[in-house]
C-alpha cells in the first residue's frame, strides 16, 4: 500500500486524536483509516498508536514518527506547490528542434526575438536531427519540434504557427536563354533545381493543382539556400520558400514563373508533449511565434512575375 497515503492517515490521527475525526477530515471511513495505521505499523515494525475504547494516543516511537511524517508531508506539499508555480511561470529551459531548411529561413530571427522578449527562458534551438517518429523529440530532451507536414499522432499535441509560401522562379538570364513557361508541363523541357527530398512538384491550388515529377534535374541539394544561389546564377528553374528567395525576388535577381499556377503554401506546425495544461513557457513561445509570423509576412512575389 502507498506509504504516503498511510503516513497522511497516521498524521491526521495523531493531530486529531481520533480515528473517527481523522476519517471525517480525510473524507474516508474510520475502519479504513484504522487499517492504514495498522499497515504503517507493520511496515515500520513498531506500534505507533495506543488504542482504547475511548481514546487514541501515540506511543513514544509514534510521537517521533508523527514528527517525521508531518515534516515529510509538508516538504512534499511545498515542493508540489513550487513545481506547480514553475509550470505557470514563463521561465526555465526550452528546447526547440527544427528541420534545417526551416531554421535557415527567418525562423531564427523569430526565435531570437522571443529569447530577447523572455530573458528568463533559456532557449536551446537546434537544426536537424528530426526522426520519422514524431514523438522522438521528447526522448531527445526537446520541448517543441517544428514540422511542415500534417501529423496524426495522439502522443503529441499540435499547433499551426503559420503558412509558408513557396514560389517557382528563375533568373532573368535563364529565362532570356531558354524562354519562359506557358504551362506547368513545359517544365519537362527545362533545367530544374531540385531539393533532394522533393522530386515531385505540385503547382496550382485545390482541384486544379497538378503534380510534376522532375526528370531533368540539373542541380540538386538538401539546402534551399544552395538551390537559390544556383537559380540566381542562371542554372535553372527552382521551387523555393518565398522567405529564402525574398531578397533576390525584390532585387530582380529572380523572377516568379507561372503566376497563374501558384505553388501551394505549406503549414508550419509546432508539436509538443501531451498533458494539460502545457507549461507556460511553451504556451508563450507558441503565441509569440504565431504573432511574429503574422506581424512579419513575406509577400515579395506579389506583382513580381515573368
Amino acid at each position: 500500500m502507498d506509504r504516503m497515503l498511510l503516513m497522511r492517515s497516521f498524521v491526521t490521527v495523531a493531530q486529531l486524536g481520533s480515528f473517527s475525526q481523522a476519517a471525517r477530515a480525510l473524507n474516508s471511513s474510520g475502519s479504513l483509516v484504522s487499517r492504514h495505521v495498522a499497515e504503517l505499523e507493520r511496515q515500520v515494525g513498531v506500534r505507533l498508536v495506543n488504542r482504547t475504547a475511548r481514546s487514541v494516543s501515540l506511543t513514544e516511537p509514534g510521537v517521533r514518527y508523527a514528527e517525521f511524517a508531518t515534516r515529510i508531508l509538508k516538504e512534499i506539499e511545498a515542493e508540489d506547490a513550487s513545481i506547480a508555480q514553475l509550470n505557470d511561470r514563463a521561465e526555465g529551459s526550452l528546447g526547440v528542434v527544427s528541420p534545417k531548411w526551416i531554421g535557415s529561413l527567418d525562423l531564427g530571427d523569430a526565435i531570437a526575438a522571443f529569447s530577447a522578449a523572455y530573458p528568463k527562458i533559456c532557449v536551446r534551438f537546434e537544426l536537424g536531427g528530426h526522426s520519422d517518429r514524431t514523438y522522438d523529440f521528447l526522448d531527445s530532451g526537446f520541448d517543441i519540434a517544428l514540422h511542415t507536414r500534417d501529423l496524426r499522432d495522439s502522443s503529441v499535441r499540435l499547433k499551426k504557427i503559420t503558412s509558408l509560401p513557396f514560389v517557382l522562379c528563375a533568373s532573368k538570364q535563364y529565362v532570356d536563354r531558354h524562354g519562359t513557361l506557358a504551362h506547368p508541363n513545359d517544365l519537362a523541357a527545362h533545367d530544374c533545381l531540385v531539393h533532394v527530398n522533393e522530386p515531385v512538384w505540385r503547382l496550382g491550388h485545390g482541384s486544379t493543382s497538378t503534380l510534376h515529377k522532375i526528370r531533368n534535374v540539373a542541380y540538386s541539394s538538401n539546402s534551399y539556400i544552395a538551390l537559390s544561389k544556383a537559380a540566381v546564377l542562371g542554372r535553372g528553374i527552382a521551387l523555393l520558400p518565398e522567405r529564402s528567395a525574398h531578397d533576390d525576388l525584390m532585387s530582380g535577381a529572380l523572377q516568379i514563373l507561372l503566376p497563374g499556377h501558384p505553388v501551394p503554401e505549406r503549414p508550419l506546425y509546432a508539436i509538443y508533449g501531451p498533458g494539460q495544461p502545457a507549461p507556460r513557457k511553451i504556451t508563450v513561445f507558441l503565441e509569440f511565434l504565431a504573432r511574429w509570423f503574422r506581424d512579419n509576412p513575406v509577400r515579395a512575389g506579389e506583382g513580381v512575375g515573368a
